[in-house]
């Protein structure tokens, strides 16, 4: 086998040779630029960079040898020096890190308890004249799921005191005008969720102080005195005003215009509420699965209404007077379960599972909802007092009256909510209303986007149907044979 010939080597190669195995760098003409070599050695500069007491592990020390610029473990390197360590030397206690920080959850509630003393022993005034803060939800949650919580600390049971007691407390009011008459926005924040919820009055009468009409529906937290340094346009602004608002008339409300002051007639209907769960999909995308939009916007529509009072004297023509009650607004899509569940709900209905069984594929319950805040509004607007007047219900559920009357609400009487589209189909159970139309083209104004059309569809009957059958709903439901009836 014939080896390549190689070059011979020449001066060049020799040259090239020096000046990379030379000690000193060749010298450059001082036209050109100096070289950019450091000052230090590279193995200088990493001994100086991995000792000292700026270094820690995470810097250069566990990158070099650790026995460089050490006193104590220099000797370990010289193997002549080694002694090895003393068997007869106490053992080095070795240090170990114990937190002092509790858990979260229960170091944000001992905040809690600890900033609650603090309030309750340096302002001795009532709660209700204090602007309430926005807490979350860690602060204090339902009772039922409080009272099943286990807690080590006395703190906690502290915290599971003072849950509860339901407060709630009206931080703004305004007039809206809707299609159906002229109403009040109230604006409820609570100590039992972080939820804003929502009360929508109609009392028409209060726009004329002066008539003489039933007592008028107003929020006592709201016009109580939140703060001794409040001004009138304080009061004004988040809603605490008599008549009506406008540039010319501005009079602030005082802590007495929520008493029932009103002239009581004894013919007058006691005030027609209802109470209505959020549903984002019914009343604002306009969707037919449900008829809760339709249902918001006849509850709003019924409650205008006006009152028409007999004479106590056939010489006297009867009495008319505006319509009167409220609609609490409760911050609780899905009955309960949430938007996110809901629309995964939505999805197993479609797959053939009706809305009860849906929620309980889920890891719900049939229905999750809960009346007490409703009723602490309520009462806020002096429509619970126990010894006050009742009031109509618009429900068709059974478990809800149950619940108003088990937290003392006089219910006087349930007003029944057919839907507008099994009036129309069934015109001989149920008398129409001239303004409820099923035609797409006619378009009724209403409060929702559904407004005063019916909303109809087989996914409604099925959903009506569900609500009847497994729900007990009070409706009745007439099969396809037109002969029974439940």
């Amino acid at each position: 086998m014939v080896r390549p010939s190689h070059e011979a080597f020449t001066d060049a190669d020799a040259a090239l040779l020096d000046l990379l195995t030379g000690p000193v760098a060749p010298t450059v003409p001082k036209t050109a630029f100096a070289r950019r070599d450091a000052a230090l050695d590279p193995l200088i500069m990493a001994a100086a960079f991995a000792s000292g007491p700026h270094v820690t592990r995470n810097h250069y020390h566990h990158d070099f040898f650790p026995g460089v610029m050490l006193p104590k473990a220099e000797g370990s390197w010289d193997w002549t020096k080694f002694s090895g360590s003393n068997a007869d030397a106490p053992p080095r206690k070795k240090l170990a890190y114990v937190s002092r920080q509790a858990p979260r959850k229960q170091k944000a509630e001992a905040t809690f308890v600890e900033k609650e003393n603090v309030t309750s022993a340096l302002a001795p005034t009532s709660a209700d004249n204090q602007p309430p803060r926005k807490r979350r939800t860690w602060s204090i949650s339902t009772t039922e799921s409080v009272s099943t919580r286990s807690h080590t600390s006395s703190s906690s049971s502290t915290l599971n005191s003072s849950a509860a007691e339901l407060e709630v407390k009206c931080m703004a009011r305004t007039r809206i005008p809707t299609p159906h008459g002229p109403a009040f926005l109230h604006l409820y924040h609570n100590n039992r969720d972080s939820k804003e919820h929502l009360a929508i009055v109609i009392d028409s009468s209060q726009f004329s102080p002066g008539a003489i009409v039933p007592p008028p529906i107003r929020s006592r937290s709201l016009d109580a005195v939140w703060s001794p340094s409040e001004t009138e346009m304080d009061r004004i602004t988040r809603g605490a005003y008599v008549g009506r608002l406008s540039a010319a008339h501005q009079h602030a409300s005082h802590p007495r215009s929520g008493e029932r002051t009103g002239v009581q007639m004894d013919n007058v209907p006691s005030p027609l509420i209802r109470i209505h769960s959020e549903c984002f999909t019914g009343e604002t995308v306009g969707s037919m699965r449900c008829d809760c939009g339709e249902q918001l916007d006849e509850a709003i529509r019924l409650i205008s209404q006006p009152i028409t009072i007999p004479s106590s004297s056939p010489f006297t023509p009867p009495t008319t007077i505006p319509g009167r009650g409220a609609v609490v607004y409760l911050r609780q899509e899905g009955r309960g379960i949430g938007l996110l569940s809901k629309i995964r709900a939505y999805n197993l209905q479609d797959l053939g599972h009706d809305t009860v069984t849906a929620n309980l594929m889920l890891g719900h319950g049939a229905d999750e909802r809960g009346y007490d805040i409703a009723i602490a509004i309520l009462r806020d607007l002096g429509l619970a007092a126990d010894a006050g007047e009742g009031v109509r219900v618009l429900t068709n559920n059974p478990d809800k009256v149950e619940a108003l009357e088990k937290d003392g609400l006089r219910v006087v009487e349930r007003v029944p909510m057919i839907p507008r589209s099994w009036k129309l189909r069934h015109p001989g159970k149920h008398q129409p209303d001239e303004h409820i139309s099923e035609k797409d083209e006619d378009r009724i104004v209403g409060a929702t986007l559904i407004g005063g059309n019916a909303v109809y569809g087989e996914d409604l009957d099925k959903y009506l149907r569900t609500k009847v059958l497994k729900m007990g709903h009070m409706l009745p439901l007439w099969m396809e044979n037109g002969v029974e009836e439940i």
